[in-house]
């Protein structure tokens, strides 16, 4: 009878065990969301700041703000740096036990003392391990093997919508503050790496829903406009339907470059010099646009964006921007504008007025 009872009392135990495990993971997961949201909360002050200078310096112009475009993993440690901390904090551990008072041999003075020249204790290498190997958890689990393809962009803005909301509201606090000082601002919310129509039009109601609120509090109402960049070929190729969604349009030719080619920037430099030593391509498609490709796609998407959305603005950032034979390219595909580095910014201009003329002339025969 007491085997009897003890496999009756089995499965109920089990099930407390799995309550109580529950329990606690959920009181974690509530302790998590808190902190995230108080991380979001100390960065707003910080981001309202930095776009109230550019509103007051802008003064009548319009300002384009990508939001969050690199994947989370970037702005955490490095995890080479990480490994290499845990290494040594855990051999760090296995000298102190050896030693009576668990002290470091040779009493040399722990940095991480503050400056007590004190050296540390057992326990408290034991807590700096302990939170290394917390932060390299959280670096493993963001770790991905192509990350410039991956979860960056608006689909971070998607997964993460409280971070674009941050954004956006950072933006509109700090031009309903400029407004009220009789300034004129004019901003401009840019979506990026947006590959469907759909993920624009998710981020977009994100976006009016925050500037409803920030308007209805400050009791002022700032006109601003939401937009894209053309970064994708699939955005390029459906730029009639992301239209639908998007004011204005900014390819973003460094990606573009990156996709349509499928060479990697940053890995490039290890074939690109023969390729162009053996006239595979006549240009490095980083420095000037690849017009038969990235060209063709470009002019693909102002002519069905423009259909959808005739008023459309367009224009294009990255370093192709201060490029003369790109901006003489941009200026006859319609764009409006180029965007580049502060130091392109003369020759952009120069390259410009280049094209505009050798246009006029032209059409005079």
């Amino acid at each position: 009878h007491e085997a009897a009872r003890q496999v009756e009392r089995a499965p109920r135990a089990a099930r407390r065990e799995r309550a109580t495990a529950h329990r606690m993971l959920e009181r974690d997961r509530r302790a998590a969301r808190r902190r995230y949201e108080r991380a979001l909360a100390t960065l707003l002050p910080f981001q309202r700041a930095d776009f109230k200078g550019l509103f007051e310096t802008m003064d009548g112009f319009g300002v384009t703000i990508r939001t969050l475009d690199p994947p989370l993993h970037e702005f955490l440690p490095r995890r080479d740096n990480l490994i290499r901390d845990v290494a040594e904090l855990t051999g760090q551990i296995q000298l102190l036990a050896a030693q009576p008072r668990a002290r470091r041999p040779g009493g040399k003075p722990d940095r991480r003392a503050a400056g007590s020249g004190r050296v540390p204790t057992l326990a408290t290498v034991k807590r700096h391990l302990a939170e290394k190997q917390r932060i390299l958890a959280r670096v493993e689990e963001m770790h991905e093997f192509n990350p410039m393809l991956g979860h960056r962009g608006c689909r971070l803005g998607i997964t993460y919508p409280e971070v674009t909301a941050m954004q956006v509201r950072a933006i509109l606090e700090a031009a309903v503050a400029v407004t009220k000082q009789g300034r004129v601002v004019l901003p401009e919310i840019m979506i990026p790496l947006v590959g469907h129509v759909n993920e624009l039009a998710l981020q977009a109601a994100l976006v009016r829903s925050v500037a409803a609120d920030v308007f209805a509090r400050a009791g002022v109402t700032v006109p601003y406009q939401v937009g894209t960049m053309i970064e994708v070929p699939r955005a390029a190729l459906t730029a009639g339907e992301i239209a639908r969604e998007a004011q204005f349009f900014s390819f973003g030719t460094n990606d573009l470059t990156q996709m349509t080619f499928g060479y990697s920037r940053d890995d490039s430099g290890r074939f690109l010099p023969e390729y162009l030593a053996r006239k595979i391509l006549p240009e490095d498609p980083f420095v000037a646009i690849d017009r038969e490709g990235v060209g063709r796609l470009v002019r693909l998407a102002v002519e069905e964006g423009r259909r959808t959305r005739p008023e459309l603005k367009i224009g294009i950032c990255g370093e192709h921007g201060g490029e003369p034979s790109s901006v003489e390219f941009c200026h006859a595909a319609g764009l409006d504008y180029v965007s580049c580095s502060p130091f392109r910014v003369p020759i952009a201009r120069v390259a410009a007025a280049q094209a505009a003329l050798r246009e006029r002339t032209a059409a005079r025969g």
